[in-house]
């Protein structure tokens, strides 16, 4: 006969932490790792993709041109133990047409039978990363405060993106918060390509700040599966080798950071992973028309740059942080504290500079 109580309760739900610390413990060494039913995650990535896959349907039965009202657009769906707001649902359908994705293709790879992955990253940040089972979508949580930022910078992002196809920013495809009626709990979200994609033979993976302050990471061990995305002093006595492209790399770096300066934004990153190319693909060239790039032939061409040996993926990501008061301040302190030392907390034209100078130093 099966027991039941407050203590049997209380019993499971240790156990059951227990079990998820121990497992949580060997997932840390991984990185990346499938969220199956034991995971603490489990039950909201079920509703995210559930969710996810209403909100696109929605737009795909309901396909209107875009206008202006659009950027303020919400829309909230009902489900059984939560809801879903969408915002600007309309907008980012346009962004995600300009890049050749197909609505039916996008939803069913939000809303796959397989699980999400959790990646497991050493940024400071408290934010959940998931990816889609296909590795192709990246989904990050995010504060209210973060997901106001972005909205309230939709329309010049747009615009952006739009003057400059083949931009470096990362690409947001969706922005949504779900409420979980059952606890009242908000989470906020977005929907981002991933970087890096196809990842199947990458041989490094880095995130670039352009300063030297804690940015070592230990390599993961020789021959081991571990996934590590490693920093700036990592990079030291290495080049991105572009070769014929370099000069338009150069001038997207300058234009983007620009950008996020007139945003005055500060803290994002470029991630840069590299790896060789086959026989077959280094015969090929890539060429330049009106300031356009011809990419390789698979689905996230935007990221992908071809050296003469290497294959380049290559992003800036984490364009939220403001340069308020809170980073004013931590500014100054750090400038006592560590009076010789680069450190990332600078004001945005210095980080735009330092950053450009970085990848000018490193690209050849």
């Amino acid at each position: 006969m099966e027991m039941s109580g407050p203590g049997v309760s209380r019993h499971r739900r240790t156990v059951k932490r227990r079990r998820w610390g121990r497992l949580r413990q060997q997932w840390n060494l991984l990185g990346l790792f499938e969220i199956d039913q034991q995971h603490e995650f489990y039950s909201l990535t079920c509703m995210m993709k559930e969710g996810l896959c209403a909100a696109v349907q929605n737009t795909i039965d309901n396909p209107l041109p875009l206008s202006e009202d659009d950027y303020n657009l919400e829309v909230t769906q009902i489900h059984k133990d939560f809801r879903m707001e969408t915002y600007a649902g309309p907008v980012f359908v346009s962004l995600r047409r300009s890049l050749g994705m197909k609505e039916k293709e996008y939803q069913q790879s939000l809303s796959s039978e397989g699980s999400y992955l959790q990646f497991i990253s050493n940024s400071k940040s408290k934010a959940d990363f998931f990816l889609t089972n296909d590795k192709q979508f990246f989904l990050k949580t995010q504060s209210k405060r973060e997901v106001r930022f972005l909205l309230s910078n939709l329309r010049i992002y747009m615009e952006h993106l739009e003057k400059y196809p083949h931009s470096l920013l990362v690409k947001f495809l969706g922005t949504c918060y779900k409420t979980l009626l059952v606890f009242c709990v908000q989470k906020y979200f977005i929907v981002m390509q991933s970087v890096f994609y196809p990842d199947d033979r990458i041989t490094a993976r880095y995130d670039i700040k352009g300063c030297e302050m804690s940015r070592w990471t230990d390599p993961a061990p020789e021959g081991s599966q571990i996934i590590v995305v490693l920093k700036d002093l990592n990079f030291e006595g290495q080049f991105i080798q572009l070769d014929q492209q370099c000069p338009w790399f150069l001038r997207q770096v300058e234009i983007d950071t620009a950008f996020l300066q007139t945003l005055n934004v500060l803290d994002y990153s470029l991630l840069l992973a590299h790896q060789p190319l086959h026989q077959d693909e280094l015969s090929q060239s890539l060429s330049f028309a009106q300031n356009r790039r011809l990419l390789p032939n698979f689905k996230n061409p935007l990221h992908v740059i071809d050296g003469p040996e290497q294959r380049y993926f290559i992003g800036i990501i984490d364009i939220f942080t403001v340069y308020g008061l809170k980073k004013r301040l931590e500014h100054l302190w750090k400038s006592l504290r560590h009076p010789r030392q680069t450190f990332s907390t600078v004001s945005p034209p210095a980080y735009c500079h330092r950053l450009c100078q970085w990848v000018q130093d490193h690209t050849k």
